[in-house]
């Protein structure tokens, strides 16, 4: 029992500091400048489709055929149904914190994100993260790491 918790400490410990290796070396900018993450091609989520997160639970690519510019981004959607949805209440669907990753966030900090594996919807809002490692970090600690990202987020997105 007592190695099992060490050897989890250890690899919980381990994750922490690659993490921060990681999001050190995509650190992307600043300060949003009041806009959403448009790093890949100015286009949110990278290209997938906002809205498919919350209706399929799956990362879908949006077709380039199905957009909507919102905010100064152009949002890509799987279907006009979706696109709908979306035009309908672009907040309900569109990634919190600009599009850049929560965990980033809550450190104070504004990272790219992994569209595929470093989502998650939590209480009905899309939070994107880094990547799947980062991911795993802010499931382990969701309501404390959105507390600091709340708090962060005004001073960020300046």
């Amino acid at each position: 029992m007592i190695k099992s918790f060490f050897g989890r400490a250890v690899a919980i410990a381990a994750m922490v500091v690659a993490a921060g290796l990681w999001a050190d070396a995509a650190l992307a900018v600043s300060k949003t400048g009041g806009e959403y993450n448009t790093l890949y091609a100015g286009l949110g989520a990278k290209g997938y489709d906002p809205v498919a997160y919350h209706t399929t639970g799956k990362a879908t690519p949006g077709s380039d055929k199905i957009t909507q510019d919102w905010k100064g981004v152009t949002w890509r959607f799987a279907s006009e149904d979706n696109k709908k949805l979306f035009v309908g209440s672009p907040e309900k669907y569109a990634p919190q914190y600009g599009g850049f990753c929560s965990w980033g966030v809550a450190q104070g900090r504004l990272f790219d994100v992994d569209p595929v594996n470093g989502w998650k919807i939590v209480d009905g809002k899309l939070y994107m993260n880094f990547n799947a490692d980062i991911l795993k970090l802010f499931e382990a600690d969701t309501s404390n790491l959105l507390k600091k990202a709340a708090t962060n987020w005004p001073g960020l997105n300046q």
